[in-house]
């Protein structure tokens, strides 16, 4: 592959602010919008204006997510065994968003010959979601994989992973808090989904103009699937991709359960029974429904607002402080976990002291998502140093595998919880039986404090950790080789 014209500060080694800035809101800009606004309200979207019940919505996201996870390898192998003439990942910078443009219009539809028909709803939505999976595995890999390509310095990729997690959390505020208000505003879901798809076709096109592979070996001429093998035969890799896995399980869980827990738990609380009795039904379903969309969107802004205090401010000091990821991680959920514990008992007491506690919690416990893509790096210098070889892609797909495992459990599981509690939406905020609320207040609280808690065990023995000196003298290497060869060229 022709190397890529560098300018004066590349050649220097040092990332362009251009990149950085791309980097970030390429997949955590207005795809982590669109990323957000489906993990929070499309759960409710598609059993409320579809039709599809909370039972079939469970099979759907089980059979999309297992794909989703399938071909997240086979992703991998694609890009570290081919050299496209655009480069191995900069490539799918170029179409991927304009496939995500045309889901976006597609998912959020409600065509007419799907009405009248479960089996073509639930076919419908099948297919939708499928690609869309399918285009976030297509951009998400590659944009991973780009960074180690880059850079060699830790501190610049942790940086940049920090810069993300901020963009991160500033798309998941405004898309999680403010989507009912964005919906009223451009008339539908559909809408402000392409809107949002629009902007990250223009931030990926960014991303492919400003970055470079500047790190990158000959591709293995025994490549194919047999390169999975280089990472799987390694025991020290599968702690850390069950970590990825637990990582999703507990960002999703934080975000999808707690529309559900603000409007089948709390907004009943908030209810005036006594004022509620005295009114006619087209007022009485005012007052029930300006309650919840209240409800809903006080909790879901102190949730969100605690997710951007998490990935702005409190990572990017736990990583100056601390240096390293799995540190981070470790502090960031053993306070988790407390305040997990203490909001399943006593959240429902009182509607403000869970809005508060449940800001904190957020704000020490939402950093995991981001945090754990420094051990995406940490892994594909293991990798190097192990076998020889870079294998950012592969190891890029296999962190999009166990992500999208966790997501499985998230979409799926949720549900499947709920359902087998007799949690059902057609029955509203004041209809739930006592064992759905109590399976609503088990997925918002005590199954992630739980997931948590695993996640703290594995970081507490991290395996990786013994190699850091090893690896940190072979970068030197590599670094020390790729200058001088720039130093030949000029």
């Amino acid at each position: 592959m022709a190397k890529q014209p560098t300018n004066q500060t590349a050649k220097k080694g040092k990332l362009s602010n251009a990149f950085v800035w791309f980097h970030a809101t390429s997949v955590n800009g207005t795809a982590m919008a669109i990323a957000a606004t489906i993990a929070t309200y499309f759960s409710l979207y598609v059993q409320e204006e579809i039709g599809i019940t909370a039972a079939q919505l469970s099979i759907i996201l089980l059979i999309c997510s297992l794909w989703d996870a399938i071909n997240d390898p086979l992703m991998g192998v694609i890009c570290d065994s081919y050299n496209p003439r655009w480069g191995r990942y900069r490539t799918w910078f170029l179409f991927t968003p304009i496939f995500l443009l045309v889901d976006m219009f597609l998912l959020f539809s409600n065509p007419g010959f799907i009405q009248g028909s479960p089996m073509a709803k639930c076919v419908y939505v099948c297919i939708t979601y499928m690609v869309y999976g399918m285009c976030v595995t297509a951009y998400t890999m590659p944009q991973m994989a780009i960074l180690p390509a880059m850079t060699l310095d830790d501190q610049e990729r942790n940086d940049v992973v920090a810069k993300g997690a901020a963009v991160c959390a500033l798309a998941f505020t405004v898309a999680s808090t403010f989507s009912t208000q964005l919906v009223q505003i451009f008339g539908s879901y559909r809408n402000i989904m392409c809107f949002y798809a629009v902007f990250a076709c223009v931030f990926f096109w960014g991303l492919y103009k400003t970055s470079e592979e500047r790190y990158v070996a000959p591709k293995d001429e025994n490549g194919g699937l047999k390169q999975l093998i280089y990472v799987f035969r390694h025991k020290e890799i599968w702690p850390v991709m069950l970590c990825w896995c637990l990582a999703a399980i507990s960002y999703g869980f934080m975000f999808t359960s707690s529309v559900y827990y603000a409007q089948y738990i709390l907004a009943p609380g908030r209810i005036d029974m006594a004022k509620l009795a005295t009114l006619d039904e087209a007022a009485a379903g005012k007052l029930i429904g300006g309650t919840i969309g209240g409800t809903i969107s006080t909790y879901m802004g102190f949730i969100s607002v605690g997710a951007l205090i998490s990935m702005m401010v409190l990572m990017p000091i736990l990583l100056k402080k601390l240096k390293t990821g799995y540190k981070a991680i470790i502090v960031s959920q053993l306070l988790t976990i407390i305040c997990y514990v203490v909001l399943f008992f006593t959240g429902k007491l009182n509607f403000m002291y869970c809005c508060i506690l449940s800001f904190v919690a957020t704000a020490v416990g939402a950093m995991v998502n981001a945090l754990v893509n420094v051990l995406v790096n940490d892994t594909i210098d293991f990798i190097m140093l192990k076998e020889g070889k870079q294998l950012n892609g592969i190891v890029s797909s296999v962190k999009g595998f166990a992500q999208k495992c966790g997501n499985t459990v998230v979409n799926s599981g949720m549900l499947a919880v709920l359902a087998i509690c007799g949690f059902d939406a057609q029955l509203g905020p004041l209809g739930q039986s006592e064992m759905a609320l109590t399976g609503t207040n088990l997925v918002r609280f005590m199954i992630p404090a739980i997931v948590s808690a695993l996640i703290l065990v594995i970081m507490v023995f991290y395996p990786l950790k013994k190699y850091f000196p090893a690896i940190a003298e072979m970068k030197a290497k590599m670094k020390a080789e790729h200058d001088m060869a720039e130093t030949v060229e000029e």
